[in-house]
């Protein structure tokens, strides 16, 4: 799902988001594509999201001369009211996921308390440092969550002066049905559960 990047649910409005012109253009289409399974009283907005960018959009970068994917300061304001956030398909690099986890910190931070359920698959690639085919971007996007099986390959050993500000819990994908006809998994494909770790706040 490279259109639809994450979405910011509120319904009945869906914020859809991604970074670039062609790319909204192309996740604009797809929205009109699938409009019949929407609710009937869903409004769907495509928005461009760049995480490297402040947020929330300082007020010159929201106005209508900046394209039809700009956020209106009203929207911005709808969107700290949401507490459903999804996201699909966006740990494969450690500088976007920093940038994704804080523009993440930033929104939840808002209340309602606020939930995000992230689907990613996990990416190998050989390392030079390591002399091994490793999923370097998977151990860098888990460095960023506590979760209860505090021993986890893969989870970090932290202190609390360094405690994670999210909390992650993976969810068991043998639960959750398999719509799509001749599609595997695989055993790297993951669902997580974040929220914020207020505990790493005060």
């Amino acid at each position: 799902m490279a259109c639809f990047c994450h979405i910011f649910c509120l319904i009945p409005k869906l914020y859809l988001s991604d970074h670039g012109e062609e790319v909204l253009e192309n996740c604009e289409k797809n929205v009109d594509l699938n409009a019949e399974i929407f609710h009937g009283k869903a409004s769907v907005h495509v928005r461009e999201l760049d995480w490297k960018d402040s947020w929330p959009p300082q007020e010159e970068n929201t106005s209508s001369s900046k394209g039809r994917y700009s956020w209106t300061q009203s929207e911005i304001e709808e969107l700290k009211k949401a507490s459903l956030l999804l996201a699909a398909d966006v740990i494969y690099s450690d500088d976007l996921t920093d940038a994704f986890f804080s523009i993440l910190k930033k929104l939840m931070l808002n209340n309602p308390e606020k939930v995000l359920y992230l689907s990613m698959e996990k990416r190998y690639n050989f390392s030079l440092d390591d002399l091994d085919v490793v999923a370097n971007g998977y151990s860098h996007f888990r460095s960023y969550l506590i979760t209860e099986q505090a021993d986890d390959a893969g989870c970090k050993q932290l202190d609390s002066a360094s405690k994670p500000f999210f909390i992650g819990e993976q969810i068991d994908l043998r639960y959750i049905p398999c719509y799509v006809r001749n599609y595997n998994r695989g055993n790297d494909v993951e669902l997580w559960k974040i929220k914020l770790n207020h505990r790493a706040l005060s």
